[in-house]
């Protein structure tokens, strides 16, 4: 074989291991049950919405005297165990014998939610035995509003198993995804007064750079508009005395002090016959 086919083999093997390898580590997230076309607006927010936890992984230890010790793992719209392509989204593994259980399958996904809280179910989980007919197994993971925290508290609450069908399995965690979008608590008025103050904040700075460092003003006359204002002011003044006086403008003053206009000569009237005789 000659060194360029030789070269080509191995440049076409490095090509299909680079493949292989670009497909195995691209993940594989929720399928909603059903068609892609029978999937609603609301189920594909509520997916993106949870995206943020995809990165996560979950677990919990039940222990339940000697008969029943199990280890949950659970990953939102992500496999547990991505090589084992068994599409499974949370797992349950008994510590005694090592055997593992799919509990469901993230591609049989249901998702809705309420005012504070969101509810993932993975079905297609493998089989019960002598319980719930021999139905698939169902996981459904209730996860509760809970602000400044991105995931937390994921516990199992209960197993129901005693039933005909419908059985499952249910999880609670708390995290801030499931939190309803925080409304302003500003009012508009409020946010027309912060708006009408800061643009006179920049009116005022503004123009007493424009004053001291392009027209070169000094003292008051840096304050923009100082004539403006200062007319405007004794305009005000003198509407309020105007309005706000309570008699007549030409009416004389109640009590006038004593000025020298006032002080007159000195009364010659004499006080003689006051005196004895």
């Amino acid at each position: 074989m000659s060194s360029s086919c030789h070269t080509s083999a191995l440049l076409l093997v490095f090509m299909v291991l680079a493949v292989s390898g670009a497909e195995q580590s691209e993940e594989r997230s929720c399928d909603v049950i059903g068609d892609e076309s029978s999937e609603s607006q609301m189920e594909r927010a509520l997916l993106k919405k949870l995206e943020p936890l995809s990165h996560m992984r979950f677990n919990v230890t039940v222990e339940k005297g000697k008969t029943e010790n199990y280890f949950y793992q659970f990953r939102v719209c992500r496999e547990v165990n991505s090589t084992s392509h068994d599409y499974g989204g949370l797992v349950q593994t008994d510590r005694q014998n090592g055997k593992t259980t799919v509990i469901g399958r993230i591609n049989e996904t249901q998702v809705f939610n309420g005012s504070d809280w969101i509810m993932l179910i993975y079905k297609g989980g493998d089989s019960y035995g002598t319980h719930c007919s021999g139905e698939k197994r169902r996981a459904v993971i209730m996860i509760s509003c809970k602000r400044g925290v991105t995931a937390s508290s994921f516990s199992i609450i209960s197993e129901e198993r005693e039933k005909e069908q419908e059985c499952f399995y249910l999880f609670e965690m708390d995290s801030s995804v499931a939190c309803p979008a925080e409304n302003s608590h500003l009012s508009v008025g409020s946010i027309l007064l912060i708006t009408f103050a800061s643009l006179i904040a920049v009116y005022i700075i503004g123009g007493f750079l424009y004053q001291r460092l392009v027209v070169g003003a000094k003292g008051m006359e840096q304050f923009p508009h100082f004539a403006f204002w200062q007319d405007l002011g004794n305009l005000v003044a003198d509407g309020c005395d105007f309005v706000c006086r309570s008699k007549p403008r030409n009416a004389p003053a109640a009590y006038r002090g004593v000025g020298d206009d006032q002080l007159g000569e000195e009364s010659e009237e004499r006080d003689d016959h006051l005196l004895p005789m």
